[in-house]
């Protein structure tokens, strides 16, 4: 009996260790996020639930955050993921989060960043840069917002370095945007000699945005090694809508198998419609990498 609680002892503990070593990433489009929404405490803590925070992520990309909150936004929320616990028990302690963002990006008056949020003892950021696009005050340049490319390193995953790519596509151009992002692929991989590389983001990449017709000019779906991890098929959306705007593409034996989802926390948080939609009118989609 003593020997095998002994055993059951180990591999609870080899299991929570291995738990602990896993690296969740949440990508999460959070619709004009701003003063008013981390003011309320409750769509606070949805967006840190489904960002880092509790057991839902280690690393997160945001973005459709507004030029007014720039300065804080960063701080705002690895603070507020450093001392969240939603989900953790007494007997665990919070883990330190930093954050790294963009630029203001946008042709516009109207513009929005990208945010990295990351937990400290299991991420690192190594280097990050703009995407070249030439033009990017005019209407000629491929992306409305450029990517923000920043490679990350952690040590607990099988792909020790790896380079995050997000994109907010322009509703009325995603189709070539989308395809675009093949230039800012090769890109990276000329400048970092890598293809450990996720694209990720709000891609507009279903319904009347990009058309059945419009997919076979995309030529990051013709290569065969490009896997992407959303499917056609997925609900995104939290409106009545039923459409796979957000989405993961990344090249093959990257995440752990039937870890990309979509984070339903309508669902999760029995919320009624309009208190979901007053949170996104996105759900996060999400991937785990696979560990050492």
């Amino acid at each position: 009996m003593a020997a095998s609680k002994q055993m059951l002892s180990l591999l609870v503990s080899a299991l929570l260790l291995r738990m602990a070593t896993m690296l969740k990433i949440s990508a999460f489009n959070i619709k004009t996020f701003g003063d008013s929404k981390m003011s309320n405490q409750t769509i606070a803590d949805i967006i840190v639930s489904v960002s880092p925070g509790g057991r839902r992520a280690v690393l997160a990309a945001l973005w459709s955050l507004r030029c007014s909150w720039l300065g804080t936004v960063g701080h705002q929320l690895s603070t507020r993921a450093s001392s969240h616990s939603l989900y953790l028990t007494p007997s665990m302690s919070p883990h330190p989060y930093s954050f790294l963002d963009s630029i203001p990006l946008g042709r516009t008056s109207y513009k929005e960043q990208y945010v990295f949020i990351y937990r400290l003892d299991m991420v690192s950021v190594l280097e990050s840069y703009y995407y070249n696009d030439s033009c990017c005050s005019c209407e000629t340049d491929a992306f409305s917002r450029d990517p923000f490319i920043v490679k990350f390193s952690s040590p607990t995953t099988q792909v020790e370095e790896f380079v995050m790519v997000p994109l907010h596509a322009e509703p009325s151009r995603a189709a070539e945007e989308i395809d675009a992002l093949y230039d800012v692929y090769t890109d990276v991989v000329n400048k970092w000699a890598t293809n450990n590389i996720f694209l990720l983001g709000d891609f507009n990449a279903d319904c009347s945005y990009v058309t059945s017709a419009q997919w076979p000019s995309i030529r990051l779906r013709s290569l065969d090694a490009c896997e992407w991890l959303i499917p056609d098929s997925a609900d995104t959306t939290v409106s009545d809508t039923d459409c796979a705007y957000d989405r993961w593409v990344l090249w093959q034996g990257r995440v752990l198998p039937g870890s990309a989802t979509v984070n339903n926390f309508q669902k999760t948080f029995h919320l009624q419609s309009k208190d979901a939609l007053a949170v996104s009118d996105h759900f996060p989609v999400e991937v785990t990498l696979k560990s050492r």
